[in-house]
């Protein structure tokens, strides 16, 4: 199906309005759960900050003009029924913005300047245009009149408490015209590449593009295929400060990180049609592996996090994203992708091993992504299950490259290892009905009814067909009519807002469905999929999912929630494809 140019609409409460590369997006979300009245530029260098408030206004009166605004792909639109403001981006840090009717003011979204905090402005003659620089993002933004005049403007160089801004304003019955720019600290005079028209048809037509790469095989059965392909698509960050390479945050609302496992599940629906883009997510956090191999618990513009790891999920997704590249990786590649993977399982091998223990531990379900799960309850250094299936994942790709490398003895090695750590799996941890969880001080264990205990159905075809059947049967007691709860839903201890203790979430889904389905429980993987993109259908790429009404909770706009969506739906239509 060819993808209309101008894309799905969307809400920008519920989905930033930006473009592919850019560091800032257009949105009243300005904080954490926080909605402003009006848009925001909204930056996500050194953090995310609201640094420009976007106000439509009334001519005749000089307040706020009361409008409505619809988004597209590529255009985003204040209309108040006397005319409208349309907003494009011609580079990932420039926006025009064009309009007739409203006058249009851009202000300083914070109205206190300090030595150390907020906005000054000031007029830069040598530019001729304005310029907001903010202490928050370390960053400046310019203002340059195309066409109209400057009904307005305030605070110039003003210190302390005071509203710092321009007001754009048309002449007669003609439009006014601007660009908003973010740079560093000096550029040249702003001049346009092209008029205003010919900036949105190429804005859409990259967007066109993405979404004919990655989603080829959309259809009436898949219609939010392209709403998440646009979420994708707007979340993808230019190779700037920390983010060594083109990167897709989780979100350009308040979760604007790469954390080390979601990074995978973007990856994966990216392969077939962004290749470089899809490697680039994989090996992003492995750019900032330690000394100790571990990988970092997220990366973001200014700022790597140590303090927790993420599950080791990445022999397993390296092993499906490998399958799914257009061209296989060459050796080069291989090559360090062992090398990494092999330092990552060094780091659960080691630091993470009691000394005589066969496994590994967590120190907080913060380390398992999983961070408030009810297994977690008891303790929070445990051993548990899904890390040691993860685990054994990861030899077998280990396994894989170091035989297609060459390195016999290095593979059988790993496949030592990783019978090792199943058997060990299976002894210690299964009870004959379902996994439980070790201290890792004490010895004593557990079970809970979180789906955290069921994660080693990941392990598919390696499984014993008992265990998998039984997995597979308590899998479908957490099934409600929108996907999987990650906690039962008659547990005492379920929430429906309770992060990991009952809502839906995209990854969790994405694993069992994929190990069910590898261990030959397809009828019910295909139940999973089914459940999960109906979900997203209607309710969208939100971070997590009211496992009882489906509703949205957390982050709205969160990629590997869209990613997990794209790749459930190419597979659906491959599987339709081979049947027929």
């Amino acid at each position: 199906m060819t993808a209309a140019r101008s894309g799905p609409a969307f809400s920008v409460h519920d989905i930033p309005f930006s473009a592919y590369g850019s560091w800032f997006d257009i949105s009243p979300v300005v904080a954490e759960k926080t909605y402003a009245e009006d848009l925001h530029l909204v930056s996500h260098q050194n953090g995310m900050h609201g640094v420009l408030r976007l106000v439509p206004v009334d001519p005749a009166t000089g307040e706020r003009a009361e409008t409505r605004v619809e988004a597209v792909p590529g255009l985003l639109t204040w209309t108040d029924g006397k005319g409208r403001v349309e907003l494009a981006y011609e580079t990932p840090d420039t926006v025009r913005l064009r309009g007739s009717g409203p006058d249009f003011a851009v202000l300083a979204a914070a109205r206190t300047l300090t030595p150390f905090s907020g906005t000054y402005f000031f007029h830069d003659p040598a530019a001729n245009a304005h310029v907001f620089t903010s202490y928050e993002t370390g960053r400046r933004y310019r203002v340059t009149l195309l066409s109209g005049v400057l009904a307005d403007t305030v605070g110039a160089q003003a210190l302390g408490g005071a509203d710092r801004g321009v007001t754009v304003s048309a002449r007669g019955d003609g439009d006014w015209e601007i660009a908003i720019e973010e740079f560093d600290t000096a550029r040249p005079p702003y001049v346009s590449s092209a008029p205003f028209d010919a900036v949105v048809a190429a804005a859409r037509t990259a967007f066109a593009d993405f979404v004919d790469a990655v989603a080829p095989w959309r259809s009436d059965d898949t219609p939010a295929a392209e709403l998440a392909a646009y979420v994708v698509w707007s979340a993808t960050v230019a190779a700037k400060g920390l983010v060594t390479r083109p990167g897709v945050l989780m979100s350009k609302h308040w979760m604007d990180k790469v954390w080390s496992w979601d990074h995978c599940f973007n990856a994966l629906a990216l392969a077939p049609g962004r290749p470089e883009l899809a490697r680039d997510q994989f090996h992003l956090p492995f750019d900032h592996q330690d000394e100790s191999g571990a990988l970092p618990d997220s990366v973001t513009h200014s700022e790597v996090l140590h303090n927790f790891v993420k599950p080791p999920i990445h022999g397993w997704a390296f092993g499906r994203l490998r399958r799914t590249l257009p061209t296989p990786p060459d050796r080069t590649e291989l090559t360090l992708t062992y090398e990494r993977l092999e330092r990552w399982t060094g780091f659960w091998l080691t630091a993470r091993r009691v000394p005589g223990a066969d496994l590994p531990h967590y120190q907080h379900g913060n380390d398992s992504g999983w961070d408030n799960a009810t297994t977690f309850d008891p303790e929070r250094v445990v051993v548990t299950a899904d890390l040691a299936a993860f685990l054994v994942l990861q030899l077998h790709e280990l396994t894989f490259l170091a035989k297609e490398l060459g390195m016999e003895n290095e593979a059988a090695r790993w496949r030592r290892t990783a019978a090792e750590i199943q058997a060990a799996l299976l002894d210690q941890l299964w009870n004959g009905d379902r996994f439980v969880a070790r201290s890792a001080v004490t010895g004593d264990t557990w079970s809970s009814a979180g789906l955290l205990d069921l994660m080693p159905i990941a392990l598919g075809e390696h499984l014993p067909a008992e265990v998998a059947g039984a997995l597979a049967d308590h899998i479908k007691a957490h099934l409600t009519p929108y996907g999987l709860a990650t906690e039962l839903p008659t547990s005492p201890h379920y929430l429906a807002d309770g992060y990991w203790r009952g809502p839906i979430w995209a990854p969790a889904t994405v694993l069992v469905e994929d190990g069910l389905r590898r261990a030959g429980h397809e009828r019910l993987a295909d139940d999973v999929s089914a459940r999960f993109r109906a979900l997203c259908e209607t309710h969208g790429f939100a971070e997590n999912f009211d496992a009882l009404t489906g509703t949205g909770l957390r982050d709205r706009a969160y990629t590997w929630t869209a990613s997990s969506y794209l790749l459930l739906a190419r597979e659906h239509h491959l599987r339709g494809t081979d049947e027929d």
